[in-house]
């Protein structure tokens, strides 16, 4: 689908024949033309499903707040803070400070951006409905999967949420109930999904049955259906249809684009800078010289939990001390890097000073990070957005310099599939399949190569090794989690795995702690996790035009 299936092409026909939000009436008049109702309008329709799975080409909100990546979910979690100055983006500042009222735009942006996904596949499908004739069996499926795929995103970061079927998207004010959660309803897409989906597509980008099966079993896992969820996992495993790229670090650069690891992705695309594609929604997350604009640096509860003793993770100590860090540290000061054994996925994934950053040179610490000391975000930057300087073409560019990688962002990877089998198998009491899964992703990333210094030496002290056994279920299901958050560190997948284990106000507390004493600035700063954190509020503003038909989450 990249360079083939086009996103933004006959968008004005587009935006006439499918509703944005979930608070407008469809535009039924532009659905129901003769001219529509064959295979290439099902195809534009389709398209312009597609398009929404960055978030863009949807009403309402910042690409920012759109962003199709998740990126500033990582800032509600441990893995990261919001960077740039805190003044810049206040917003997002409330967010991670656990500050959240119901009329915060960046859960507006969001909630319209999912809806204008989903009420584009439902369109998808009403088209298809009114056709006599001809085989749309494989794209009624798409739709079917683009719909699961949006509600999923809906239900895991609101809770309570209304379903949009197909009988009711053209409703007046689309007024649904939001009476309790979807899962019935995300899975019965999945199903139908698989049921029609191939097994393989022409266009990259596309989904397959494979791919549906993996999305159906992750809707499980967060149902805590551990048994129906591994059945699926067991059968895309044993399929052979995907596998681990040799390179941890392939996933983030071109060659890593709808490769054999990739099981769905955005589908950016870049023109060395001649367009305003790529990744918009991450278009902040640039370090100073590379245009704008410093926000999405990594934690040190990120950093620090790439340390190990005998190459393997510190699963109940890693923070009881720190990756040496150069905070409050200027780049003309000297700084001497951590001397500790690391797991080498950190260099990939965090950007920090004396250590190589994709190809532009050695990272020097405070000239790259616009945050002041005095702000709330400290010392670290993101990596794994930021393409490769040999692969610099691959970008597109904004109206203020800003930049937009042209890289794929992967929704779902083959070592997702991997470890959540390995989850699934720890539930089940079969530690020993959930050890070799696991044991297979820490492979991957003890055969990678290794960051290096100027000198071709590696740039720190990697030490990784393999589990010999996992002692009970209490440590095999630390493990399992902590490999996630080593393997997915800034991804945009942390704060919904803390939410679905149940463990956020545990893990978010020791986390203030923790990074108030070596972030100074962060102390004090954020309030507790609470119970109700586990779920966004829903919109003030979907509230107030749904005509009472919504009701608030509970505590907002």
């Amino acid at each position: 689908m990249k360079k083939t299936l086009f996103y933004f092409g006959l968008m004005l026909v587009l935006l006439l024949a499918c509703s944005e939000d979930f608070t407008e009436t469809a535009a039924i008049g532009a659905l129901s033309d003769q001219s529509l109702q064959n295979e290439l309008g099902v195809d534009l329709l389709l398209t312009s499903a597609y398009s929404t799975l960055d978030g863009e080409n949807s009403k309402g909100g910042a690409d920012w707040h759109k962003a199709g990546d998740n990126w500033w979910m990582d800032v509600i979690a441990d893995d990261a803070h919001k960077g740039s100055t805190d003044g810049d983006q206040a917003d997002l500042f409330l967010l991670e400070t656990f500050d959240w009222t119901s009329g915060n735009p960046y859960l507006a942006g969001k909630w319209k951006a999912i809806f204008a996904g989903i009420n584009r596949a439902n369109a998808v499908l009403d088209l298809i409905s009114k056709i006599d004739g001809g085989d749309f069996s494989g794209q009624a499926a798409e739709a079917h999967f683009l719909r699961g795929h949006y509600n999923f995103e809906l239900q895991k970061m609101f809770g309570n949420v209304p379903f949009i079927s197909l009988e009711n998207f053209q409703a007046t004010e689309f007024s649904q109930p939001n009476s309790g959660n979807i899962w019935s309803q995300i899975e019965a897409d999945f199903q139908a999904a698989v049921s029609g989906l191939p097994s393989s597509q022409a266009d990259a980008g596309r989904p397959t049955s494979m791919a549906a099966k993996a999305f159906m079993a992750k809707t499980m896992l967060y149902q805590a259906k551990y048994g129906e969820a591994l059945s699926l996992l067991n059968e895309i495993i044993s399929s052979g249809a995907y596998s681990l790229l040799p390179e941890f670090v392939d996933n983030f650069k071109i060659v890593g684009d709808n490769s054999v690891e990739s099981i769905f992705s955005i589908q950016f695309t870049a023109d060395g800078g001649q367009s305003f594609n790529g990744n918009r929604g991450a278009t902040l997350n640039w370090l100073g010289p590379f245009g704008c604009c410093g926000f999405y640096q990594p934690s040190q509860d990120l950093v620090n939990a790439y340390q190990t003793e005998g190459g393997l993770p510190l699963l109940d100590t890693y923070n009881q001390t720190d990756v040496a860090n150069d905070y409050g540290i200027n780049s003309d000061e000297p700084f001497t890097t951590h001397a500790g054994p690391l797991d080498p996925r950190l260099d990939y994934t965090v950007g920090r000073r004396g250590i190589e950053y994709n190809g532009y040179g050695v990272h020097p610490g405070k000239e790259w990070v616009r945050s002041a000391f005095a702000d709330i975000s400290g010392p670290y930057s993101a990596k794994k957005h930021v393409y490769q300087q040999s692969e610099g073409g691959n970008q597109g560019t904004g109206g203020w310099g800003q930049q937009r990688s042209g890289i794929n962002y992967h929704i779902m990877r083959y070592a997702d599939v991997l470890l959540m089998a390995a989850e699934a198998n720890v539930e089940m009491g079969n530690m020993g399949a959930a050890l070799d899964l696991v044991n297979q992703v820490r492979s991957r990333a003890k055969s990678s190569a290794t960051v290096k210094d100027e000198s071709g030496a590696d740039a720190a002290n990697y030490s990784i090794e393999l589990y010999d056994s996992f002692a009970d279920q209490m440590m095999a299901r630390k493990a399992v989690r902590f490999e996630r958050r080593l393997e997915f560190g800034m991804e945009g997948h942390r704060l919904f795995d803390i939410r679905r284990w149940g463990v956020g106000s545990a893990v978010m507390d020791a986390y203030a702690a923790n990074e108030s004493r070596t972030i100074t600035s962060f102390a004090g700063d954020s309030r507790a996790y609470e119970g109700k954190h586990d779920m966004f509020p829903i919109p003030s503003e979907a509230i107030d035009l749904s005509q009472g038909a919504l009701t608030q989450n509970p505590g907002f």
